[in-house]
């Protein structure tokens, strides 16, 4: 019989409630005992409310009919669709190829060079003959311990041979610095912001279906730009100094990041501080090369009077740096999906970062100007040395700016020009017969007069008064008053040739036997000085002069003198010249 409709939605009703709930034996048989209750035409009535074949349902009522026994598994022993894995055998060794990164598959495979999706691997294995679809492979994969993973960032470059000798030096330097009361502190500067309404990465809790709405491409705002936040994070006392920068990062602004932080809080935390230590990248603006870097900071030691340790850390390894994993990743955390619209909004952001552990991180704008490009000379370096003292383990690494330079060292002799002896050297008493202090009396006991007698002798040679400009330093003449003594001394103790002297001084003999004729002139009208006897043997040539040099410890070394080539000699052309036909 036909069944009303007010039964079929009923039945209707109840089996959307019901089915869902039961597994396939339970349904054929609750289908079965409905259509049993409704008697002739319920197995139809019953098919079409549930949305299944009467087949079902007339298999639900032969069980009941039989006697269905106590409630265990859906389907007999061996029914169902037998798995993929089973029809096929070699199916799972050849997924597992496809998957290995050893292998890669066949060189020739589309697989070789797209992802590794589920249906991708699908097709590929039905290509070669193993016929499967998605659903076996996630099954096969997950059963051998498979799963979808992303990079694992732990490859490191070339590592420097003293990496770990470096990271136990430093925990050395702030172990010491910390158990003695002084500051310790990581520096780094953080990766550079857009600032606006721009997209953060990360997840936040809004409203179901409202998202925040930022711009859908990350051009830069032309007005606004981007921010540079530099840290200083204090190990000590677990506290976070960020100085945002709206310019560029350069050396200058990471050394007034470290001012400012100890204006604001190094000064005030840390009264009787001499010292402070800074732990810092190799690289960067921050890093171990970068001299702009060490010339700032030896300002900085000036100005706050303590000595600055920098310690860094060995190249390739700054991740080791605890200001990544103490500060930065927690300011991240703290403005995950939040745009960083405006400056105020970094800054409030960043303030407001805490741990459980007690971190408290404090936020200052810093709207300066900092070049790119800046130059220190190698003049300037050289100085700077004075105020840097490198430690034994590598000093390029580690080394601390004294506030106070040492002072410089007394300037030596200067070198001796190319082709002469130094002064120096030829002021000995076995050379000139005198004391060097002596010496050195008299010949500025003769600048006046020596002066004076030069200019007398230009005087007459150009016939009139100097018509130039008034140069009268002679700094241009190859012999100095000094040399005119020393020549005239050793002509007069040793009775050297002018041509050996002439070689001691870079000279032409002519030159010499000039000068000496002139000076010998001045020394006769000075007071007699003490002078030691002549030897016995004068030399007379440069290599007898060079054995009795080293005979009184003097080491005369003359660079070698090039050869001279004569000039090629003109000569008058013939008046009838001869043409050769």
């Amino acid at each position: 019989m036909a069944m009303s409709e007010d039964v079929s939605r009923t039945l209707a009703a109840k089996f959307s409630v019901m089915l869902r709930h039961l597994d396939e034996r339970q349904r054929r048989l609750y289908l079965g005992s409905e259509a049993r209750a409704l008697g002739h035409g319920g197995i139809a009535a019953v098919a079409r409310a549930a949305g299944v074949s009467e087949l079902t349902v007339s298999a639900g009522v032969a069980e009941l009919d039989a006697g269905a026994g106590p409630l265990g598994r859906a389907r007999r022993a061996g029914g169902g669709r037998k798995k993929a894995e089973d029809k096929d055998p070699g199916l799972a060794a050849a997924l597992e190829e496809l998957v290995d990164d050893s292998t890669r598959g066949d060189p020739v495979s589309p697989l070789r060079w797209t992802t590794k999706s589920a249906e991708n691997l699908a097709g590929e294995l039905t290509r070669r003959g193993h016929r499967c679809g998605k659903d076996a492979v996630l099954r096969i994969l997950h059963g051998r311990g498979y799963s979808t993973q992303g990079n694992s960032m732990t490859i490191e470059g070339r590592q420097h041979p003293d990496r770990d000798a470096q990271f136990r030096y430093i925990s050395g330097m702030a172990r010491e610095f910390l158990a003695a009361g002084d500051p310790v502190v990581s520096v780094d500067a953080k990766k550079k912001e857009q600032v606006g309404q721009y997209a953060q990465r990360g997840r936040e809790w809004r409203p179901k279906g409202d998202p925040v709405r930022v711009r859908d491409h990350d051009f830069p705002d032309k007005e606004l730009g981007k921010v540079t936040p530099y840290g200083i994070y204090d190990i000590g006392a677990n506290a976070g100094f960020v100085n945002v920068g709206t310019d560029h990062d350069t050396a200058a602004f990471a050394v007034e990041s470290l001012r400012r932080w100890w204006r604001a809080q190094g000064a005030a935390r840390y009264p009787g501080a001499r010292r402070l230590l800074v732990t810092a990248d190799a690289g960067g603006s921050n890093g171990y090369r970068t001299r702009a870097w060490k010339a700032g900071l030896a300002r900085l030691a000036a100005e706050t009077g303590l000595e600055i340790t920098v310690c860094h850390f060995p190249p390739g390894t700054s991740k080791w740096n605890k200001i990544e994993h103490r500060l930065f990743c927690q300011i991240t955390r703290n403005w995950r999906a939040r745009p960083l619209a405006s400056y105020q909004v970094i800054l409030e952001t960043i303030a407001a970062t805490t741990t459980r552990t007690g971190l408290t991180v404090t936020a200052m704008l810093d709207d300066g100007t900092y070049p790119k490009k800046v130059k220190v000379s190698g003049k300037t370096m050289a100085e700077l040395e004075r105020a840097v003292t490198r430690h034994g383990f590598h000093g390029e690494w580690n080394y601390t700016l004294l506030p106070c330079p040492r002072p410089a060292p007394e300037p030596g002799p200067p070198p001796a020009p190319a082709g002469r002896c130094g002064q120096d050297t030829l002021n000995h008493p076995a050379l000139t017969g005198m004391a060097p202090r002596a010496l050195t009396a008299l010949a500025a006991a003769l600048e006046i007069p020596f002066g004076a007698r030069r200019e007398q002798r230009l005087y007459q040679k150009r016939g009139g008064p100097r018509r130039g400009t008034g140069n009268t330093s002679g700094h241009n003449r190859k012999l100095d008053l000094t040399d005119h003594v020393l020549a005239t001394r050793m002509r007069q103790h040793l009775n050297l040739p002018p041509k050996v002297i002439g070689a001691l001084l870079g000279a032409d003999g002519t030159t010499v036997s000039h000068a000496t004729s002139l000076t010998a002139a001045l020394l006769a009208a000075q007071p007699p000085q003490p002078a030691a006897p002549a030897p016995g043997i004068p030399p007379r040539t440069l290599d007898d002069l060079r054995e009795y040099a080293a005979a009184a410890g003097i080491s005369l070394t003359l660079p070698a003198q090039p050869p001279k080539t004569p000039r090629p000699r003109k000569t008058r052309a013939s008046r009838n010249p001869t043409h050769l036909s």
